[in-house]
């Protein structure tokens, strides 16, 4: 929220008298990037903030790349997701002990939770580092190349977003499995 500007408004569209005479139209701006998101759907203006945010985090996630430095990588919210193959879980495990097509390791994150947008940021960062191919990103991320795909597929226009990069280097897209 330190980094966007936000203004208010009053819906329009149906929802009765309050929805007309309240400004609870949320709209935030973040000044950096231009980035906009807005949220008008809830009668209050707390919801639509919580809402629109929600919103601008995603979008950022998905539009604002930062550098993935060299050597071991992984923010510790990350490392607090992943869990190593073997562990319960060994459904995808190959004889060598890696998931078939990438690393070591599968993440848990509800979509809708509040960690997600961060964590679809740091797994696109790392796509984007490895020239938008999961097999080698999910390698530096440890964790296979089919979660990887699934965390990114959990909100359609990051997949949408990672097919397009991958268009134009002449790559197949990818699918949400």
């Amino acid at each position: 929220m330190a980094t966007c500007e936000i203004g208010f408004g009053k819906s329009g569209g149906p929802g009765g008298q309050h929805r007309n005479k309240v400004q609870s139209l949320v709209r935030l701006v973040h000044t950096a990037t231009g980035i906009e998101s807005h949220a008008g759907e809830r009668r209050s203006q707390s919801e639509n903030r919580s809402v629109a945010l929600r919103r601008m985090r995603l979008l950022l996630a998905i539009h604002v790349r930062t550098l993935v430095p060299p050597g071991d990588i992984g923010s510790e919210l990350w490392h607090s997701r992943r869990h190593a193959a073997g562990h319960g879980h060994e459904g995808g495990k190959s004889p060598l002990g890696q998931w078939k097509g990438g690393g070591t390791g599968f993440i848990i994150v509800n979509h809708d939770h509040h960690d997600y947008p961060a964590l679809l940021a740091e797994a696109l960062d790392v796509m984007a580092e490895a020239g938008w191919d999961p097999k080698a990103a999910s390698l530096r991320l440890q964790c296979s190349s089919s979660q990887l795909v699934k965390l990114i597929a959990g909100h359609p226009a990051a997949l949408v977003h990672v097919n397009h990069e991958r268009e134009k280097l002449g790559l197949r897209t990818l699918r949400a499995s």
